[in-house]
Order: C-alpha cells, then sequence, then structure tokens
C-alpha cells in the first residue's frame, strides 16, 4: 500500500520538491495523492485529489491548492501516493490528521490487527470517522506514543508529525517489509520509500558506497546494514524508530535511532505434537489476517511448500466466507524441465480450483525489461530470479489484481535451505556431543538427498575450528577459493572482510543462523526484492510467514522440529496435514521462482558477453576488463562451475550506468 515523502529543512527548501519526490513513485500510489506543507510561521497547506480532515470534519483539498505554492520555501513537507486498499473512500485520503491537526501521518503498510485496536482505542475514548488502520495509527500513537508499535501486527513505515510535542517520529515494522530510506545534505534531511526520489534533489549526487559495492559484488549481499550502495543514503532498519526534536533540529542533531524490537526466544518447550497443532492454528490466523481488504486478493504460488501452504489455507478460509470462486493464483513456469515446476502447481490448483495464471520468463524478455526493473530496485540485484518474480507480478497486474499473498520468510526460519541447513544440522549434533546422531543423519541425508557423508563430517569438524585454522585447512584440502582480483582495487576501496562473518553467521547451530537470515542477510534482502517487484506494478505484496507471532513461535522451537531425518520444514508438514495435498507435502525437492540462468548462458554466450561488456564500460573501472572477461571465458569452457557472480556483474554495470553513479 502506497509510497511516501517528507523532508524536514534545516533553514527552508522550496515546496516543489515534495511534489517532484512524490511524482516518482506514482506505481506505488496510483490511485490518489496528497501533501501537508508546512511553512515556518505555523502556516500549513494541504493539497491532494482528494478529500482529507481536520478539526475532526471534513474539507475537499485539491491538487490545485498546493500549486500556488510549489516556489514557496516551507520547513516540512509530507507527500502520499495512495493503493487504495482498505477503506476506498475519501476518507483512506493521506497525509491525514486527527485531533484539531495536532497529528498527521504519512504511511505505507497494513495494520491487519486494526479492528481490534480500533474497537480497544474506542473503549479508550477515541472517536473514529474512517475504517481505515491510517487512522487507528494515528490515534494509537495519541494514546500510546512509540510503545503503539507493540501493538501493530503488519508492515509499515511512516513519519508522523507531532505538533503537540514538536517532534517527528518515524517507525518501521519489526522485520523490515516496508521501507524507509532516509538522507541528509546541507538543507535538511528526506525521508522516502524509495532511493530513487532523493535523485530529484537539488543538491543530489550519487556517489558510491565502496564497502557496500564490494560485499555486493564479492557475497552478492545488500540490506545486512543501514548503508545502501550509495553513499549518504541509509535505510531505517526493520524494528528500529527515531524521534526528531523539532525544538532542538540542526546539522548536527537529527536523530538517533532506537531499536523497539528484538526477535524473542521463548524456548519452546511443548511436544512435538503439540508444536504441530501450535504451528497450524497461527499460520491460519495470519492468513486470515492478511485476507482483509475491500479488494480481490490473489496469491503467488510456485509449487513449493510455502506459497502453497498459503494458497491452500487461503482456500480453506475462502470456502468459509462462501468466497472460493475468486482465488486466483499466479505462477511463473519454464520450457527447461528441470526449472519447471507446473506439476506441483496444477496439484495445488486441482486441489483448490483456484483461476491458475501462467507466465514464461524468456531471456530476450529479460535484458529488454532489465534497465526498467534496475530502475525500480534501486540497487543491483544478484540473480534473475528476481525477474522470474517481476515477471509474476506483472502478470497479476495485467488481471487487475491489487494484493498478493506470497510465501517469503518462510526458508530462514524452518531451515528450509537444503544445502545450507543440512550441514548446519550436522554441525550443531557435534557442537552437542551427539556422535551417533550426526552419523545417522548423514546416512539419512545420503539416501535421501545424495549427501556426500565424507565432507559433511569433515565440514562439521571444522566448524570446530577458529575461521583462522579454518581457511588453512581449506587451501591444504584444495577447497576452491574464488579470488576478487577481478575488482580493481585502485578504483574500489574496501576491506577485504565476508560481511555474512560479520554479521554473526558461525554455521554453529540452526537457531543462530536463522536469526542471521532473518534479521541481518538474507530475509531484508528478498523483502527489498519483493517491495519493489510488486509496487512496480502497483500491487501490495503480503507474507504471512513474517507474522511476527509466527515467527517467534518457529524460531522458539527445538532445531529437530524443524529439520530431522534428511526432511526440512517438518513443522509447516505435519502441522498443516490434511490442508496441503500429500504430493506437496512430501516433497523433497526446492526451486522456487528461478529462471534457467545457466541454460540461457550456455546457450547464449554471445549475448551474455555483451553484457557484460557493457558492464564492465559502466563500471568506472571497477571491474577489470582482462580478468573479468576470463573469468567469464572459464565459466563458459566449463573450467569454472557456474554460480551467479555474473548477473552480479551484468547489474552492477547497468546500475552504475543508469543511476549516474560516480566513485
Amino acid at each position: 500500500m502506497c509510497g511516501i515523502s517528507g523532508f524536514i529543512a534545516f533553514t527552508t527548501i522550496k515546496a516543489k520538491h515534495i511534489e517532484l519526490m512524490n511524482n516518482q513513485i506514482k506505481h506505488r500510489g496510483p490511485d490518489d495523492e496528497g501533501y501537508l506543507l508546512e511553512f515556518a510561521d505555523n502556516i500549513q497547506v494541504l493539497g491532494g485529489n482528494d478529500t482529507n480532515y481536520t478539526n475532526n470534519e471534513l474539507h475537499y483539498t485539491p491538487k490545485d491548492n498546493i500549486n500556488q505554492h510549489l516556489d514557496q520555501d516551507v520547513h516540512i513537507a509530507f507527500g502520499h501516493r495512495r493503493l487504495s486498499i482498505v477503506d476506498l473512500s475519501p476518507l483512506g485520503h493521506q497525509p491525514l490528521c486527527i485531533d484539531n491537526s495536532n497529528y498527521w501521518i504519512t504511511y505505507n503498510g497494513e495494520v491487519y490487527n486494526h479492528i481490534e485496536l480500533r474497537l480497544e482505542l474506542e473503549q479508550l475514548g477515541h472517536i473514529f470517522l474512517s475504517h481505515s488502520d491510517t487512522e487507528v495509527i494515528l490515534h494509537a500513537y495519541q494514546e500510546w506514543g512509540a510503545l503503539c508499535l507493540d501493538k501493530f501486527n503488519g508492515m509499515f513505515a511512516f513519519l508522523i508529525y507531532d505538533k503537540k510535542q514538536q517532534q517527528v517520529f518515524i517507525a518501521r515494522d519489526r522485520f523490515g517489509v516496508k521501507p524507509l530510506y532516509y538522507y541528509q545534505d546541507n538543507t535538511g534531511v528526506f525521508f522516502a520509500s524509495e532511493i530513487k526520489q532523493f535523485t530529484v534533489l537539488p543538491n543530489w549526487q550519487a556517489k558510491l558506497n565502496h564497502q557496500r559495492a564490494y560485499d555486493f559484488l564479492a557475497h552478492g549481499l545488500t540490506d545486512h546494514l543501514d548503508e545502501t550502495l550509495f553513499l549518504n543514503v541509509k535505510q531505517l532498519s526493520g524494528g528500529e524508530y527515531a524521534i526528531i526534536d523539532l525544538s532542538n533540529f540542526n546539522k548536527d542533531t537529527v536523530f538517533t535511532k532506537t531499536r523497539w524490537y528484538t526477535l524473542k526466544d521463548n524456548n519452546y518447550s511443548d511436544s512435538y505434537e503439540q508444536a504441530c497443532i501450535d504451528f497450524r492454528e497461527l499460520f491460519i490466523d495470519a492468513v486470515k489476517l492478511r485476507l482483509r481488504a475491500d479488494v480481490d486478493i490473489g496469491s503467488c504460488l510456485s509449487g513449493g511448500l510455502d506459497s502453497s501452504a498459503i494458497v491452500c489455507t487461503m482456500n480453506l478460509l475462502l470456502k468459509e466466507q462462501g468466497k472460493q470462486e475468486l482465488q486466483a493464483t499466479f505462477s511463473a513456469c519454464s520450457h527447461y524441465k528441470e526449472f519447471d515446476e507446473s506439476e506441483y502447481i496444477h496439484e495445488v490448483v486441482n486441489k483448490t480450483n483456484a483461476n491458475a495464471h501462467y507466465c514464461y520468463p524468456e531471456l530476450e524478455q529479460l535484458f529488454n525489461v532489465n534497465e526498467k526493473l534496475t530502475w525500480h530496485q534501486d540497487e543491483p540485484f544478484a540473480s534473475t530470479s528476481i525477474y522470474a518474480q517481476w515477471s509474476v507480478f506483472e502478470l497479476a497486474s495485467k488481471n487487475q489484481v491489487k494484493v498478493l499473498l506470497d510465501g517469503q520468510g518462510a526458508d530462514e526460519q524452518l531451515a528450509g535451505y537444503q544445502g545450507l541447513y543440512f550441514q548446519i544440522y550436522l554441525n550443531e549434533l557435534l557442537h552437542k556431543g551427539n556422535i551417533l546422531g550426526l552419523i545417522n543423519e548423514a546416512n539419512t541425508l545420503n539416501q535421501i538427498h545424495g549427501f556426500n557423508i565424507k565432507n559433511g563430517i569433515l565440514k562439521s569438524i571444522m566448524s570446530l575450528l577458529p575461521n583462522q585454522v579454518k581457511n588453512i585447512v581449506g587451501k591444504f584440502m584444495g577447497k576452491v577459493q574464488y579470488k576478487t582480483n577481478w575488482i580493481d582495487t585502485q578504483n574500489l576501496k574496501f576491506n577485504d572482510t565476508n560481511p555474512f562473518v560479520a554479521s554473526g553467521i558461525d554455521k554453529k547451530s540452526i537457531k543462530n543462523t536463522s536469526y542471521s537470515q532473518l534479521i541481518l542477510s538474507n530475509l531484508p534482502m528478498l523483502l527489498h526484492f519483493e517491495d519493489r517487484d510488486s509496487m512496480a506494478h502497483s500491487i501490495e505484496s503480503r507474507v504471512p510467514f513474517i507474522d511476527y507471532r509466527l515467527v517467534e513461535l518457529v524460531y522458539s522451537m527445538p532445531s529437530e522440529y524443524k529439520i530431522k531425518h534428511g526432511v526440512t520444514k517438518r513443522i509447516l508438514r505435519d502441522g498443516l496435514n490434511g490442508i496441503l495435498p500429500n504430493k506437496i507435502k512430501n516433497r523433497m525437492s526446492k526451486l522456487g521462482f528461478v529462471t534457467p540462468e545457466e541454460i540461457w548462458l550456455k546457450k547464449n554466450p554471445e549475448i551474455f558477453k555483451q553484457k557484460l561488456l557493457d558492464a564492465i564500460d559502466g563500471s568506472s573501472g571497477i571491474l577489470n576488463p582482462a580478468i573479468t572477461l576470463q573469468i567469464f571465458d572459464e565459466v563458459i569452457a566449463g573450467r569454472r562451475s557456474f554460480d551467479f557472480w555474473l548477473w552480479r556483474v551484468i547489474s552492477f554495470g547497468t546500475w552504475m550506468k543508469l543511476f549516474k553513479v560516480s566513485i
């Protein structure tokens, strides 16, 4: 839902810049736009294509109302682009205010439990004019201050102007499902849903953050810190808020961030059977909450466990409401059998009788849309799977569906990445001294998945060693370690450190690795991709697996509830027994929305080589031409195994050129 803009001036800034920022994100909210301008003398001007209410009364505020002020200087400005999902009436217009204009908000997201919170607030004496969750957030802030965040179950990023306290309150949801960036120059501090909104500012210069560029190029990692690949552009991390004190606002004391949410380990100790019951009840409720909308809701369906669980649970709930005929699914398929999941998709569609839609992402289309995709993503991306996801949201948009449920976040909490979590489970067993369990598990993995027992046990033993010793032993054992000599260190300055290690992944336990993936590495990056791909097509994506209650429940469970006897996501499989088709429940393979990237490369080497040359040309000397091309030739010749290095390089060069990034 929506996109937001805002700034607070150190002195004054032209009002037109809030409109320019807002115009950059029309795709996030094509249904309406709105503005709040506050001049230095505290006079406020509203503008928008819809109505708003002040002093508890409705007022029409046409866009022309601010057009006459665009060349004037303002002290505070809020902007909003609306994608109407809940309360489609003019009462959902933003920026919105309550209490005689003492509290203003511009907000992006959905608070799914807003109905329950509204009842609680009404009992405390609050009066509501709309049925929107936006108004509930404002009243909750008025009642509880920063503690209101603990009340919300949903995804959100918002700015609240609190005139009574003379402060601006800024917050982001627990896991960062919805984005919130900030940028400061000598004129003021600016806030946005997408980085591209800063490109219209008069002092903007796109400069490279060298260390974060290294993290991406060498390790394929973004969004693991508050920094971005743009120097001086940062993001409020998931689970953080900040307060700007307007009475003491200057360049040196803009704001400090406070962590309001930390993932809790409740040390779940009930039986596995009870855990299955608890998971089932909470998962169904998480999906049920995310069906709250005043528009049609569909779902992504890859054919894997996660998306199938959502589609089948939606079907159960829609049947209870007598609306099962409205269910629609959207899937990406492939003409290459090893990358096609149609067999499993059809299994779910046949069970639910959903109205299924399919797309087939192709290489030619990828390169046709690559610059547009990069522009919407704001930063380079590590694999072409992002394009498959893009294609699914494009398909939904063509079918006029405005909300999709998606399975993001399940793998990170349920030990779903097989190669990674199989090994970590073995490591954990060894660290606990359970040698017999280690041997039995390794044998089972071998029988089911062809797992290499010898290598697995050796890696577990190595996990006991300090990192420096691991590197020495790895080299002695002939472990391939690709160098980064294709990066020109004269043009890219960085510390050659592994960001995964720095983020706390020690690969000694399921719980520790899940925490890192949920909070510090995988999930923040995947949610970035999800948000941009969906909002580029004016679609709101909802992720039931990231319901914080569900995440805390699963995170607190013992490792063997998630992975055991060569089976990942045990609690999901058994907890949804009878809801999932057996063919899906018992499935051991995993793909997701993927593309046949390696096949595309091997069949079209000249096309990729030209794109690589373009990337080298656009990298401002960061990519060493000779070594980069040598690696490419080795991959094509089979002397180096395929990985996603090639796309990272292509994407990075595209991004550098498109955003005119200087080093």
